[in-house]
């Protein structure tokens, strides 16, 4: 059968009723990142970067989805997914199936821009490519900087096996000496540098190190004659299991989990990424490491293309400035309070990453941390900016002598090390350090400040979609609430006090919180916009998220459109709802939107005009945020902010540049519009008048 049909094959499989496979369509999304790589109306390095993501967001899916999935075809392998009733193994197989063609479409994409690049001024070179004097130029950077890096072993009958590993390049050698034939393995250190500048002028040549190894990486074998080489890669599946059991509890919980990502490094492998088909050698590693052919792709350039995020670094800085998107550094709308806290007193303040500054939060955790009025501050904590000025202030405020209580989740997969780290270090500072609630992982984003003023208590309350972190702050979309409201106050101390004694059986006045009362209270919602529907009224649902997988909401979603509710989604990646299914989802609409900024924000709201009711989230719905995770629902309260949410939410759905609709075939569609271009990102961009930095770096 030919590679499309076998390709649309397993499309179908992935498609049954109104339901999509989640993993074909999280590949969906991460196509529509690929897409962004050919798009014109992105700059060109820019559009380099959107390749990099691309593969990377491949490489974890590999490690993460892919391991999960092999964990589940092995320990229950008639097992089925709740939508579209694939085992484990049928979804492997589709995946396997339609990213072969990813490969392809990459190898297109990465062409492309090369070219481009030659006609901006850099030129990556081939080994075909090179003159004479070039060639001898690289042989010297063999031998002088990459030579002494290099590990290198033979594969005979004292070392008949090895051990690669995850995500680093190997050279694969057919060696011969004295008429005795050896496999020659050499692994090449991260610390090598992806590229290599060779020759003057003013065009700027670049040979990837990648070219060198094949070009000479032989060399390093004194007194082998080489028969045939391959380059190899291998994916190891990432997907450890978190949980502790009985049997743990008198254990160090840091130390447990140091030795769990440890154990990433000799996990089974999941991919096999090679530089040439039709190899015996290929075929040699194949069997040596016990992987079949559906899990081997072939990339004959690269396996990774990280160095494309660097690759600016070699223009001038006003061509560089050229070539990305314009700088931009969020408005500080609050800068002018002498005292924020005074100012969340008296009103709500609320924040839109990035088109806001996160400074604001920043500033309240300072004055917090010096303000004789302030009791405790109690804090979540999912992910961290490598150099963090929360944490910094958080140790300050301990140190002022406030009551300092940290939740940090050490099962963020691929943040365990940092936040290990910086739960050591807050340790040291004196905060209360928990790690998150049984077997829950704590996702909430939520600050506490209790504050003593007199002889009243007093609260102020963050709230937020995405994660207390500096650098993302400034790359992804997310929404935040600061609030003096009484009730919400209450509920954080609760929220923390439950979290202390492990205690998700609790009913708060204003937050939803999973998994106790999030996905029930938006059912309740839902129901509700179903029964005015039934009576001849307006039902309404507009929601934003980064995921919809949650059968159970996508049922009631199903069921208020068949109630004639109308329902609009924002979904940037992962939507296993097929929309304008004929008497069933006629009535909603979903868009993705993926662009310059990264969609992270997640807001839920039903209902028009005064019967509106809205929350912001820092959950999905996904049934590991619904039903796994602690998460929190927050009301919003001003109506003031409600309204400027709903606002943002409007010109989102209005984008005819970077917005695409999924329609019932499953595939996702450029907008129709007759009118003006709406890139809804730039466009709040623009409306936040934001400074652009001095500097062009």
């Amino acid at each position: 059968m030919k590679e499309s049909s076998l390709r649309e094959k397993a499309k179908r499989k992935f498609v049954r009723g109104i339901y999509i496979n989640r993993e074909y369509s999280w590949l969906l999304f991460n196509k529509r990142v690929l897409n962004q790589s050919s798009d014109e109306t992105n700059p060109l390095l820019e559009r380099c970067k959107f390749l990099s993501i691309f593969t990377s967001n491949l490489d974890e899916f590999f490690m993460v989805r892919v391991g999960s999935l092999y964990n589940e075809s092995v320990s229950v392998p008639d097992e089925t997914e709740n939508k579209t009733e694939l085992t484990a193994a049928k979804q492997i197989d589709g995946i396997c199936t339609v990213v072969r063609k990813f490969y392809s479409d990459r190898k297109a994409c990465y062409n492309k821009l090369r070219r481009e690049l030659s006609g901006s001024g850099i030129k990556i070179m081939r080994a075909q490519e090179l003159s004479q004097k070039q060639k001898e130029e690289c042989k010297r950077i063999f031998k002088e900087s990459i030579l002494p890096l290099l590990t290198l072993m033979v594969l005979d009958a004292k070392h008949p096996l090895m051990q690669f590993e995850n995500m680093k390049n190997y050279m694969i050698y057919d060696l011969e000496k004295d008429g005795r034939k050896v496999i020659g393995v050499m692994a090449a250190s991260d610390d090598l540098d992806p590229l290599y500048r060779i020759g003057g002028g003013e065009k700027v040549r670049l040979i990837p190190l990648e070219e060198i190894l094949r070009m000479f990486g032989h060399i390093a074998f004194t007194g082998y004659s080489m028969n045939d080489s391959i380059m190899v890669r291998v994916t190891r599946n990432a997907d450890f299991d978190t949980n502790i059991g009985d049997t743990d509890i008198e254990c160090d919980f840091p130390e447990i989990m140091k030795r769990k990502v440890e154990s990433r490094a000799h996990m089974n492998i999941v991919r096999l990424e090679v530089d040439r088909d039709g190899s015996k050698l290929r075929d040699f590693v194949l069997k040596l490491l016990g992987i079949s052919e559906r899990a081997c792709f072939t990339d004959e350039r690269f396996f990774s293309y990280k160095f494309l995020l660097g690759i600016g670094e070699y223009l001038p800085p006003e061509e560089r400035a050229r070539l990305k998107y314009r700088p931009f550094s969020g408005a500080v709308p609050y800068e002018s309070a002498s005292s924020l806290i005074d100012t969340v007193f008296n009103e709500d303040l609320f924040l839109s990453y990035p088109y806001d500054s996160m400074s604001a939060v920043v500033d309240l955790l300072e004055q917090c941390a010096e303000d004789e009025r302030v009791s405790s501050i109690k804090i979540t904590i999912y992910r961290l900016a490598s150099h963090s000025r929360i944490a910094e202030l958080l140790c300050k405020a301990s140190e002022n002598g406030k009551q300092v209580t940290v939740v940090i989740e050490l099962c963020a997969r691929f943040d365990e090390e940092n936040n290990m780290y910086f739960a050591e270090k807050l340790q040291d500072a004196g905060c209360t350090i928990i790690y998150g609630m049984e077997n829950y992982k704590v996702h909430s984003k939520i600050i506490s400040v209790v504050l003593k003023d007199g002889e009243e208590i007093r609260y102020i309350t963050h709230l937020g979609t995405g994660n207390y972190n500096e650098s993302t702050s400034k790359q992804y979309t997310d929404l935040n609430i600061i609030t003096a409201d009484q009730q919400i106050g209450e509920d954080a101390v609760a929220f923390f006090r439950n979290i202390s004694i492990c205690n998700t059986d609790f009913e708060y006045d204003r937050l939803l919180v999973a998994p106790k009362t999030l996905k029930s209270g938006l059912i309740k919602l839902t129901d509700r916009e179903i029964e005015k529907a039934k009576h001849g009224k307006e039902g309404y649902i507009l929601a934003k998220m980064n995921s919809l997988t949650d059968k159970e909401m996508i049922d009631k979603f199903c069921e208020a459109s068949c109630a004639g509710v109308k329902i609009e989604l924002i979904v940037r990646g992962i939507c296993c709802l097929l929309p304008g299914v004929p008497g069933k989802t006629e009535n909603i609409r979903v868009i993705s939107i993926v662009g310059r900024f990264l969609e992270h924000s997640r807001v839920y709201s039903f209902g028009r005009g005064d019967e509106r009711i809205m929350y912001i989230s820092s959950a999905d719905l996904m049934t590991r945020n619904t039903d796994k995770r602690v998460e929190i629902a927050a009301p919003v309260l001003d109506r003031r902010i409600a309204d400027r949410i709903e606002r943002y939410l409007r010109i989102t759905l209005s984008d005819n540049v970077k917005a695409r609709e999924l329609l019932p075939d499953g595939k996702y569609h450029k907008t129709e519009s007759d009118g003006e271009p709406l890139d809804s990102q730039e466009f709040f961009l623009a409306e936040a008048g934001g400074k652009i930095r001095g500097d062009l770096s």
